[in-house]
């Protein structure tokens, strides 16, 4: 078994990728409780400490990058296509403004942002048309930030795992995202971490992502039945066990020709 060797999901048609990111239209507190934050330095690449920027978070789900944006001391507006997404956002943050739209169009006015920042989510987007959209409404020096958490499955047992659970191993090592003019590459971030984690909140995980939303439950109740096996009774972890689950982020910023 091998490692993707992907630089990003495939999808058949745009259809299938807009059928596929409408699966995010439930399970947003689900989504909330056990996706992981990003590195404290993903956030660094904007700006130097203590330079406030005004920043929009597209696709920004139930908040979590927006969030710590935000506590970072950026100025934050979210937009999001997912009314359950939407909504979960403004619950948990009632700090942040936040309204539904999409990369391609924004509803925005132009040369508003800072920067213009994807969390998890450029890859439901028409490359061409959210290059388009995230210059128009960016600032003359305004810059482009893309970010990525996956599982790190350069470690056998986490590919594995990824397997098991349809997650984590889209992206290969060292890929780079497709953008267009007039976003040009300025600085990337590659790094790995470990997340803390029970065994029954992988559970959980796999139920955030989106083939588990898209699957009748005859596929959930195989997926579940898979990683209770391969949890418990092939890698010997007890019900509840904490355990170390490495994750690798990468992020890329871009600034304007």
């Amino acid at each position: 078994m091998k490692p993707s060797g992907k630089h990003q999901p495939l999808f058949h048609s745009s259809e299938h990728r807009l059928n596929s990111s409408r699966a995010f239209t439930v399970g947003a507190d689900t989504y909330d409780a056990v996706r992981p934050s990003y590195p404290d330095s993903v956030v660094e690449l904007l700006a130097g400490r203590g330079v406030v920027r005004t920043v929009l978070d597209v696709g920004s789900g139930t908040g979590i990058f927006a969030a710590q944006l935000h506590a970072a001391g950026h100025r934050v507006a979210c937009c999001e296509p997912s009314p359950d997404m939407a909504n979960t956002l403004r619950a948990r943050h009632p700090e942040l403004p936040v309204w539904r739209a999409t990369a391609e169009c924004t509803a925005s006015a132009p040369k508003l942002f800072d920067a213009i920042t994807f969390a998890q989510a450029w890859h439901w987007v028409d490359p061409h048309l959210a290059s388009a959209e995230a210059a128009r409404i960016s600032k003359d020096d305004g810059e482009l930030l893309l970010c990525w958490n996956t599982l790190e499955v350069e470690h056998p047992w986490v590919l594995r795992l990824a397997k098991i659970m349809h997650s984590g191993d889209v992206l290969t090592k060292g890929f780079y995202p497709t953008v267009f003019e007039p976003w040009h590459l300025k600085r990337e971030l590659r790094t790995t971490w470990i997340q803390p984690i029970r065994t029954d909140q992988l559970f959980t995980l796999m139920a955030t992502r989106s083939y588990w939303l898209r699957a009748n439950q005859r596929t959930r109740d195989k997926m579940t039945n898979n990683l209770t096996w391969y949890l418990h009774e092939r890698l010997g972890f007890d019900p509840g066990q904490l355990i170390p689950l490495p994750y690798r982020t990468d992020a890329f910023l871009y600034g304007r020709r």
